[in-house]
């Protein structure tokens, strides 16, 4: 009689951690969810951004290019209503009448220690330095520009051919010579020219020169150091 009456307490006591683990579950699988909503509006915000940045880029390179076009319409309207320049072709010099010698026309020039006697006549531009070339003569870049603004000024380059003979000085001193020499040889080839070339200042001879050393120095203007004992 003990045995049967006595109850199974395993049997009938129901197990306690079953609803524990499943309520916890069900917590789990709540906050995945959020989670889960929440990571996908942060990538639909994401995305969102996106979009508008890249509508706000296109905005822009489409108010950058309707500025350009203003740009150039209104150049262009500017353009339009400006009044055209007219380029006056300047005439060629011509000899008044024959040179001196049958030939040539002289000019002497000289700078600083360097003497050029220089002769034109008409021609096709050729420019002769003791019988060599311009520019294999003076290396300068700076020289041969000087020299051929002379022809620019007077409208006579590639119509009249020079020939120079120069000694003395340095390659500056001859160059300056030539510009002198060639400045006089052009006012007797055309009398017209002579307002152009004095106002250019080809037709006056440039005075500067060195210095001399003076004595009890050691230059033109240095001074020995002063020791008072």
């Amino acid at each position: 009689m003990t045995e049967e009456n006595t109850p199974n307490t395993e049997a009938e006591t129901p197990s306690s951690e079953t609803p524990v683990v499943e309520e916890t579950k069900e917590a789990d699988a709540e906050e995945t969810t959020k989670e889960e909503a929440v990571v996908e509006k942060t990538t639909k915000k994401e995305a969102v951004v996106e979009k508008t940045t890249k509508k706000e880029a296109v905005v822009e390179k489409i108010t950058k290019k309707e500025a350009v076009v203003e740009k150039t319409t209104k150049e262009e309207v500017v353009e339009a209503r400006a009044p055209k320049k007219r380029v006056e072709a300047k005439p060629v010099p011509k000899p008044a009448g024959d040179a001196p010698d049958g030939h040539w026309w002289w000019g002497t020039g000289r700078r600083k220690a360097a003497v050029a006697r220089v002769r034109i006549r008409p021609g096709n531009g050729e420019f002769q330095v003791n019988k060599r070339q311009l520019t294999d003569f003076f290396s300068e870049i700076r020289d041969h520009k000087n020299i051929l603004t002379v022809l620019d000024k007077t409208n006579t380059r590639g119509s009249v051919d020079v020939f120079v003979n120069t000694n003395g000085g340095g390659y500056t001193g001859q160059s300056g010579a030539i510009i002198l020499g060639l400045g006089r040889a052009l006012a007797k080839y055309d009398p017209s020219l002579e307002s152009i070339l004095r106002d250019n200042g080809y037709l006056s001879r440039d005075p500067r020169k060195v210095e001399r050393k003076k004595p009890g120095q050691p230059g033109a203007r240095k001074r020995f150091q002063f020791s008072k004992r």
